[in-house]
C-alpha cells in the first residue's frame, strides 16, 4: 500500500523536529562504540532531538545570526548529524568541508564562506584548523567532537560537550530560543553551501535552500514508491559515503530523518563489507567503485578455492545468459522487488540458475545482510558489465543521476524497468534537454541558487530560460512500454579524449572497462593528441603479490606502504621491481586484453605503464568520492606517459 505521509513541504529543522516526536523512542543513530570493535551503541529520535536543541541553543549563546556560516569538516559520525541540525536550527548555514582537504583549500572554503564557527571531529582536524587559524579571519570558534581530544592553548577551541551545556543554560535563561529560531526560517533560506570538488582551480560554493533539500528528498520519497519499496522506521541505512557531499547527506541523511530510519555509520569506506554484516542495513547510497569493492568481495569469497573458482565462472555465465533472457526486446529488465527471475526463465535455464543460486549467488549475497532490500548508485555512471553482473547475482541496485548543483538525483531507475548503463528516467520535479553539442541541461526547483560569491560563475551556468549546463554530454533511449525516454551519459565534455586522427575516445568507456578486473585497481587512459590510447595502471597489489610470492618473484618487501589498520588497510605502494616485473605484466596483460575486446580498434589500450603507488587523494589524484582526477594524474606521471610514447 502506498502511503505518501512522508511527502511534505519544510524547513529540515521542522522536518527533524516532526520526526522527533513522531518517532521518538524509535531509534535514529547506530554506530561502534571503538573503531575496530564489534560492539555497538545507539541514540534514540528522542535523544539526538535534545542534543541538537542544546547545541543550537549553544551557538545562539556564541551570537550566531540567520544566515551566518558554520563548517563541518569531519568524517561520518552521530555528532555529524547533531553540528549540522544545530546549524540549520539557529538559523544559519550549513558550510561542508572535506576532511581529506588541504590545509589550503579548508583555508579557501572558511574565508570565501564567511563561517564564524567550524566543527572537527578529532585531533587531526583540531592540526589542521590551528596551523591556519591565523589566516581564517572570519573564524570565532573550533568545536571539537571528540570530548578527549587534547585543545590548543587558544580560546578559540571548545569541546561539542562544552557547547552542549552552554545552550542548556542558555534555554534556561532564554526559554523557546531554539522554537523562535526555527519559526523564523523560511523554505527559501539559505541552508547549506557545498563546494564541488572540481579537478581544476580552486572549488565553488553551491548555494541551497531548504526548499531545494526539500524537493530532492520528496523525489526520492516518489522513487521509492514508484518501486514498490516503501521505507520506514524498521529499515536501516549504511552511511559510509561522505556526508561533506550531497549525495550522502541528502538522499542518506536527510531522507533516513523524513522515514523515521535507523542510520547505521559504517566505521570508513574501506570497511562497508564487514559493517554490511555487523549493522544487515536495508539499503544504503553508493559509488561504482564501492560497488566494485562489493562485488570483488562476493566473487572472492565464492573463489576461494580452484573448484570454487570455476563454479562461480560457471554460475556468472549461467546468470547472465538468465538477464539477457528476462531483458524485453529494447533491453530493459524487471528487477522489481516482487519478481523472482528464475520464474520467468525457460526449464532448462531455470535448472541451471536454481544451481547457481545455490550454489554461488545465495552465499554471495549473504554478505550484504538478510534485509538488504536495494541500493543507490550516482556520482558517476555504474558499467553495464558490472550492472549485468549484479543483477545476475539477485542483487538489487537502482542507477540515479545528479550533480550537487541539482541536489543529487534528477533521473532515477526503475527497478520494474531497469536498463543497464542508463541513469533512468527524469523525476516528477525536473526538466531534462539535450542541447545541440549534446550537452544535458536540467531546470527545476532542485536546482542551486548560484555559486557563492561567485556572479560570474553563476551566470555562466545557466542560460536565460533558467536551465543548468551540466557539463556531461547525455543521449536518450525510449521505453516504449512506459512512454518515457532515459538518459545515458556518455561522459563529461571535458573528458572526452581527442586523438590526433580526431577521433573521439570517451574516457568513461575506457575506463569502465575495467570495473570488474582481476588484477587492475585503478586507470586513468591518456589519448589526446596522441597516435592511440595508452593508460596508466595501478595493480591490485593485495591480489598480484601473493600471486608473484607463489611464483616465486623475488622484490623488496620493505618497499610496501600499507596504511590504515585491520579491514581498512591498504597497499599504496611498492618498489620499483614489484612494479616492473614481467611477471605482473603478463596479468595485467590479460585484463588489458580482455577490455580491449569491448573497445573499438581506436579506442583499445595499444600500450601502458604501471605505477608503483595508487592514485591517491592527498596528492589531489582522486576526489573524496572516489573520482579520478585524470588533468592531475596525467601532469604528475608527465614524464613516464612521455616515455611511453617515444
Amino acid at each position: 500500500m502506498i502511503n505518501r505521509e512522508q511527502l511534505q513541504m519544510c524547513t529540515l529543522p521542522e522536518l527533524l523536529n516532526r520526526s522527533v516526536i513522531k518517532f521518538g523512542e524509535r531509534r535514529c543513530q547506530w554506530f561502534k562504540v571503538a573503531p575496530g570493535s564489534t560492539e555497538t551503541a545507539s541514540l534514540t529520535y528522542a535523544e539526538v532531538g535534545m542534543k541538537v536543541r542544546d547545541l543550537a541553543a549553544g551557538l545562539l549563546s556564541l551570537g550566531i545570526k540567520k544566515q551566518d556560516r558554520a563548517a563541518i569538516m569531519a568524517y561520518n559520525c552521530p555528532q555529524w548529524l547533531w553540528s549540522d541540525f544545530a546549524i540549520l536550527g539557529s538559523g544559519a548555514v550549513t558550510v561542508t568541508i572535506y576532511p581529506s582537504f588541504s590545509v589550503r583549500e579548508m583555508s579557501y572554503i572558511v574565508n570565501n564562506s564567511g563561517s564564524r564557527f567550524i566543527f572537527v571531529k578529532d585531533q587531526t582536524g583540531v592540526e589542521k584548523v590551528h596551523s591556519a587559524l591565523s589566516e581564517m579571519t572570519t573564524l570565532e570558534k573550533v568545536i571539537v567532537m571528540e570530548d578527549h581530544c587534547p585543545l590548543p592553548d587558544h580560546p578559540a577551541f571548545i569541546h561539542l560537550s562544552q557547547l552542549q551545556q552552554m545552550g542548556r543554560v542558555y534555554m534556561h535563561k532564554n526559554p523557546y530560543c531554539y522554537e523562535k529560531a526555527c519559526d523564523e526560517i523560511k523554505i527559501w533560506d539559505m541552508a547549506s553551501i557545498i563546494y564541488t570538488s572540481g579537478t581544476t582551480g580552486d572549488p565553488k560554493g553551491a548555494v541551497h535552500t531548504h526548499s531545494s533539500f526539500m524537493y530532492a528528498t520528496n523525489a526520492d520519497n516518489n522513487m521509492w514508491t514508484r518501486n514498490d519499496c516503501m521505507l520506514g522506521e524498521y529499515d536501516v541505512l549504511l552511511s559510509f559515503l561522505p556526508l561533506s557531499h550531497t549525495y550522502e547527506r541528502q538522499c542518506g541523511q536527510m531522507q533516513s530523518v523524513c522515514l523515521g530510519e535507523t542510520i547505521a555509520y559504517a566505521e570508513s569506506p574501506q570497511t562497508v563489507v564487514g559493517d554490511l554484516q555487523l549493522f544487515k542495513p536495508s539499503w544504503f547510497c553508493s559509488v561504482p567503485r564501492i560497488f566494485e569493492r562489493i562485488y570483488m568481495a562476493l566473487r572472492d569469497a565464492a573463489s576461494a578455492t580452484p573448484e570454487g573458482k570455476a563454479a562461480f565462472e560457471k554460475a556468472m555465465d549461467i546468470g547472465i545468459r538468465a538477464v539477457d533472457y528476462v531483458s524485453d526486446e529494447e533491453g530493459f529488465i524487471d528487477m522489481g522487488l516482487d519478481v523472482n527471475m528464475v520464474d520467468l526463465l525457460p526449464d532448462e535455464l531455470k535448472a541451471e540458475y536454481q544451481w547457481a543460486d545455490q550454489a554461488v549467488f545465495s552465499k554471495a549475497r549473504y554478505i550484504l545482510g538478510p534485509n538488504y532490500k536495494m541500493a543507490f548508485s550516482a556520482s558517476a555512471g555504474l558499467p553495464p558489465s558490472l550492472c549485468k553482473s549484479l543483477m545476475a547475482m539477485g542483487v538489487r541496485v537502482c542507477e540515479g543521476y545528479g550533480l550537487t548543483e541539482t541536489m543529487n538525483a534528477v533521473n532515477f531507475s526503475n527497478l520494474k524497468a531497469v536498463l543497464p548503463g542508463s541513469m533512468g528516467p527524469t523525476n516528477y520535479y525536473a526538466e531534462e534537454k539535450i542541447a545541440e553539442d549534446g550537452e544535458l541541461l536540467v531546470r527545476g526547483p532542485m536546482l542551486f541558487q548560484g555559486y557563492f560569491n561567485n556572479p560570474q560563475a553563476t551566470a555562466e551556468a545557466f542560460d536565460e530560460d533558467g536551465f543548468f549546463h551540466t557539463g556531461d554530454i547525455a543521449v536518450t533511449v525510449h521505453n516504449s512500454k512506459l512512454g518515457v525516454d532515459y538518459y545515458k551519459i556518455i561522459d563529461r565534455k571535458k573528458s572526452i579524449m581527442v586523438l590526433d586522427t580526431g577521433k573521439n575516445v570517451p574516457r568513461a568507456k575506457v575506463e569502465g572497462k575495467f570495473s570488474t578486473a582481476r588484477y587492475v585497481e585503478q586507470i586513468c587512459a591518456v589519448a589526446d593528441e596522441r597516435k592511440y590510447v595508452g593508460a596508466i595502471v595501478v595493480p591490485k597489489f593485495e591480489v598480484v603479490i601473493p600471486l608473484l610470492k607463489a611464483k616465486g618473484v623475488a622484490f623488496d618487501e620493505s618497499k610496501i606502504v600499507s596504511v590504515g589498520e585491520g579491514m581498512a588497510k591498504i597497499i599504496v605502494q611498492v618498489g620499483d621491481d614489484l612494479a616492473g616485473s614481467p611477471e605482473l605484466r603478463v596479468l595485467i596483460d590479460e585484463d588489458i586484453a580482455e577490455a580491449n575486446i569491448e573497445l573499438e580498434n581506436y579506442e583499445s589500450i595499444k600500450k601502458y605503464i604501471i605505477s608503483n603507488r595508487r592514485f591517491l587523494e592527498p596528492l589531489e589524484e582522486v576526489t573524496p568520492t572516489l573520482k579520478l582526477k585524470s588533468r592531475v594524474i596525467l601532469k604528475n606521471f608527465a614524464a613516464q606517459v612521455e616515455e611511453m610514447y617515444k
